[in-house]
């Protein structure tokens, strides 16, 4: 029997291909970076079909550099960047423009709009979500204002939305000949229309929007058969059983798949979530309540996600926009070479502030700058900010769950940096711990397609593959801790009430 899994990961700057054994150990890896397009400030895009080539490239890439054959694929599974709003025309496949990326702010007087409704705590009782441009919902309506007749047409039923799982579905499966327009249900608790309890579309929620459900995909669990695969013709015949937004996946990479697991992963941006099992934990200070997964014949998972702008983001900024470092790998060596921070802190409220303070009105700044700050203080205030701002959300998943976490388990690209792990350690009072792999994200959602085909038997079994790598305690003493936290907090407060009327 095949016994390999193929993930594709649709992330917010590449897109990878990975083909993993049972053992859960990685074959191989196909990248692609995709451009980050910036049409004026707040405004965060990507091109649709450039994703979709790049999926095709990375699949065919990484199965010819394995050498194996289609055969030996038993799953493929999808996990994508998250609330990203993607929508084309169902006849001919074409986007009617560039998707509205997670990040972007440009729907801000929408959900201005949404928020003065009476309707506010039932949408939140609902979805589990605060009224945010993070989330798909005001993407959509903005294009229903700006593009003519998008509206009509959507109506009419000649228009598709989707979360990038749901674009790169249909364009595996077939696209406009045949391909499956669906979603899985932890993508659909991000688009501020799906109930947790239901797990389907919420009429009330699209009327008030003016959402046409014609447009929108069919809602599934996370685990269960999709569709078969397509395009590209290398991966033909394979059948596509597992879907999850990127953090869920990473969650179940982490296998954190029992009531109480944890996982913190750093990319872009920086994502906690602590798995509630089949109890909806409503947050009473500023996280969301999303879906963790489902497997098909099952009742849903959920969790609490404390969901952080910009972590990894930043580190790329002071490459790109600055020009303080030449490459992201240099940061550790820069920071490392000063004792501290130099009083300097960096609040990077680029587009205001996600959890737990949820302010769009907030953003960056710098404070605590003296003639004696360098560029190295300013490098150790960059990865301290990623550690403060996951305490920050670590807090309230304390408080919300009522058990507090006794570690963290770590993903992405940032926990290589041993001098940020060791400070996130210091800075929450707790372990944190690195697994073997790092790529918990497409392990996670390969995890997911081939417990569905029989790959894994078990969550289980999936649970007694994690293997720790490395474990960072904290050695800060507990006053200091505390200290360094009330000096952030204050930090945070100069970001607040910057936009106002006459500047943004």
């Amino acid at each position: 029997m095949a016994g390999y899994v193929m993930a594709i990961d649709q992330g917010t700057t590449s897109t990878r291909a990975m083909i993993f054994t049972p053992q859960g150990e990685v074959v191989t890896t196909a990248q692609k970076e995709h451009r980050q397009i910036f049409p004026q400030s707040g405004w965060v895009e990507h091109d649709p079909e450039e994703i979709w080539r790049n999926v095709q490239d990375v699949c065919t890439e990484a199965l010819a550099s394995s050498g194996l054959n289609g055969i030996d694929i038993a799953a493929v599974g999808v996990t994508n960047q998250r609330e990203t709003a993607i929508v084309w025309e169902k006849a001919t496949g074409t986007p009617v423009s560039n998707a509205i990326v997670w990040q972007d702010t440009r729907s801000q007087d929408i959900i201005d709009g949404w928020a003065s409704s009476p309707h506010v705590e039932s949408w939140r009782q609902k979805t589990g979500l605060p009224l945010a441009t993070y989330f798909s919902a005001s993407k959509i309506v903005w294009m229903f204002d700006n593009i003519p007749g998008l509206k009509e047409r959507a109506e009419k039923g000649e228009i598709a939305f989707g979360t990038p799982d749901t674009w790169v579905l249909w364009n595996l499966t077939g696209g406009v000949n045949g391909g499956v327009h669906a979603t899985d249900v932890t993508n659909a608790s991000r688009t501020l229309f799906m109930d947790l309890t239901t797990l389907d579309w919420d009429q009330e929620l699209l009327d008030m929007c003016g959402i046409p459900r014609a447009m929108l995909p069919d809602i599934k669990p996370s685990l269960g058969h999709f569709g078969v695969v397509s395009f590209p013709d290398t991966l033909a015949g394979i059948p596509i059983t597992g879907i999850l937004g990127d953090q869920q996946a990473a969650t179940f990479g982490q296998a954190a798949v029992q009531p109480g697991g944890s996982k913190s992963t750093y990319g872009t941006g920086s994502f906690l979530i602590v798995n509630t099992g089949e109890e909806i934990v409503h947050s009473a200070n500023g996280l969301i309540t999303t879906v963790a997964y489902q497997r098909e014949g099952e009742a849903p998972r959920y969790a609490l996600e404390g969901s952080i702008a910009v972590t990894g983001s930043l580190i790329q900024w002071l490459r790109d926009n600055l020009g303080l470092i030449s490459d992201a790998s240099e940061v550790e060596e820069l920071a490392a070479s000063v004792p501290d921070n130099g009083g300097v802190h960096i609040v990077p409220a680029f587009s205001g502030l996600f959890a737990p303070h949820w302010r769009s009105d907030a953003r960056g700044v710098i404070v605590g700058l003296t003639r004696f700050a360098t560029k190295a203080h300013f490098a150790r205030a960059a990865l301290e900010s990623t550690a403060f701002q996951t305490r920050e959300v670590l807090d309230a998943a304390n408080q919300d769950f009522g058990v507090p976490l006794t570690e963290l388990r770590v993903d992405g690209g940032m926990t290589g940096n041993r001098l940020l792990m060791q400070f996130q350690a210091d800075i929450m009072g707790i372990p944190v711990v690195r697994p073997a792999v790092l790529e918990t994200t497409a392990l996670g959602v390969a995890y997911a397609a081939g417990l569905v085909v029989g790959v894994w038997e078990s969550r289980e079994q999936v649970e007694s593959n994690w293997q720790e790598d490395a474990r960072f305690d904290p050695t800060m003493s507990a006053q200091e801790r505390e200290e360094r936290f009330r000096v952030w907090k204050k930090a945070v407060s100069k970001s607040l009430d910057w936009v106002d009327e006459s500047r943004s």
